[in-house]
């Protein structure tokens, strides 16, 4: 996993060519003039989901974990609290499903804040809790770009 602020996404080109494809187009696109909740901007191996939606209650958050798609996750506007954890230490709660590039699980894990032009990324291995709300519940706006892995 990788948190950083949008301004610093050139410190990661050198991950792979996918990524920098990316991270320059959360760099330079301009997302109040897209009006699409979905951008291809390689086909099925790279593009983005983009979203409205107010955070949720910490205790109403579910784990995740995806294995097709690495996920890259940008604050356009707004912030939430976002959880952590290395998918070994959680306990499945579904089998996988290949068709929507997900599992779900139960555990324990580490939380932090991502707030407005901030981005995480992260890798098969990562299980994450996205949505949570901070202190109470607020509308965010986000980008989900899905990399093939």
């Amino acid at each position: 996993m990788i948190i950083d602020s949008i301004e610093n996404a050139a410190l990661y080109y050198g991950i792979n060519g996918k990524i920098e494809k990316a991270l320059k187009f959360l760099k330079e696109t301009d997302f109040s003039k897209i009006t699409t909740d979905r951008v291809e901007i390689e086909g099925e191996e790279i593009f983005a989901l983009i979203s409205k939606y107010k955070t949720i209650k910490p205790e109403d958050g579910k784990w995740e974990a995806h294995r097709q798609y690495v996920d890259i996750q940008f604050i356009i506007s707004g912030g939430e609290d976002f959880g952590y954890v290395n998918v070994e230490y959680l306990d499945p709660t579904t089998d996988y499903d290949p068709e929507n590039d997900i599992q779900w699980f139960n555990g324990d894990g580490d939380f932090f804040q991502l707030h407005e032009d901030e981005f995480v990324i992260l890798f098969p291995q990562d299980a994450h809790m996205p949505k949570l709300a901070i202190e109470g519940s607020e509308e965010v706006k986000k980008v989900v770009i899905k990399v093939a892995v």
